[in-house]
């Protein structure tokens, strides 16, 4: 990212939501259930699909890469924030403060890779199924989880990089929870348009790329489903593909008005709820949904809590 000998500003204070300083101590522990869960949930989905073979099939080892990534997303602003909540001093060194707008800012665009994948998948599963099995290979499979991995980390390199050059003469506190570009844009003593009109673009591009093919997608997938001729076999399809299009909504949703507006146009007060929505809700979400809405997850999670039953590990 370069040195960021440009800037007077050596670090940053995280104010987060300072007309909510008297709750802190309940939002931190609110947060804090809200993540161990997130952190739970997530490991048992990747621990289910890991260790039962009959799971290994593509479908679920994108669901893997997914709570993977939901892990490190959450964790890359969650245990600050956290901190922050409790901590007399809430400041952030500059340097940590650009890497943790681009190591979140790269998982944020790797899902999006990743929801796209786990699209094109659903897509062949149901309108093309008995081309299935050699189109999707675990070696595609691979491919396109590690493809979504590797773009993901590299298409924010740019704004990251515009971002931490620019000069930043005070004040330094950032009024939000976290260190992300449109706050940070608010601080700096540049003439910020350029910047502003790359992260736009990018992002912009990005997200209605990636959620264009989705839309796509699902369109062929519906218009597949409705034309199956008996109801337990819409049920049975629809059901395979439930899961990641309530995901998709959710996720879309949230960062489709955060991300793809001009920066000047929210106050910072709505992008911090519509930040908590996708930064801390959803990653929290991902594991229920998944797991009551997917017969094998449920399944196999229910064999497991019967095998812990049986040794005597669960009441």
């Amino acid at each position: 990212m370069g040195a960021f000998n440009q800037t007077l500003v050596t670090e940053f204070i995280i104010l987060g939501f300072p007309s909510l300083q008297k709750l802190y101590p309940a939002l931190f522990l609110i947060f804090l259930v809200i993540y161990l869960f997130t952190i739970t949930g997530n490991v048992v989905i990747f621990l289910i699909v890991f260790l039962n073979y009959k799971l290994q099939i593509p479908m679920f080892f994108f669901l893997n890469h997914l709570s993977a990534m939901e892990i490190w997303y959450t964790s890359v602003i969650v245990p600050k924030m956290l901190a922050n909540f409790v901590a007399k001093s809430r400041s952030i060194s500059f340097n940590n403060c650009m890497i943790q707008l681009y190591l979140f800012s790269s998982l944020g665009a790797s899902e999006c890779y990743l929801l796209t994948a786990m699209a094109y998948d659903r897509f062949l599963a149901i309108c093309n199924p008995l081309h299935y099995s050699t189109r999707m290979t675990n070696s595609t499979a691979h491919q396109m989880a590690s493809g979504s991995w590797f773009g993901g980390f590299i298409s924010p390199i740019l704004p990251v990089v515009l971002i931490s050059k620019l000069v930043y003469c005070g004040p330094n506190q950032v009024n939000y929870f976290y260190c992300d570009s449109q706050p940070l844009l608010r601080l700096s003593c540049s003439d910020t348009r350029l910047t502003e009109m790359a992260i736009t673009t990018l992002a912009t591009g990005l997200i209605f790329s990636s959620f264009l093919l989705t839309v796509i997608s699902y369109i062929f997938i519906i218009s597949t489903i409705l034309r199956i001729p008996s109801v337990t076999g819409r049920k049975k399809a629809f059901s395979t593909c439930a899961s990641h299009l309530t995901v998709v909504l959710i996720y879309y949703g949230t960062i489709t008005c955060m991300y793809m507006q001009p920066m000047s146009r929210f106050s910072l007060d709505i992008n911090k709820v519509l930040s908590l929505l996708y930064t801390v809700v959803t990653p929290m979400l991902n594991p229920i949904i998944y797991s009551l809405r997917n017969r094998e997850i449920r399944e196999s999670l229910g064999k497991i809590i019967i095998g812990l039953k049986a040794k005597g590990y669960a009441t």
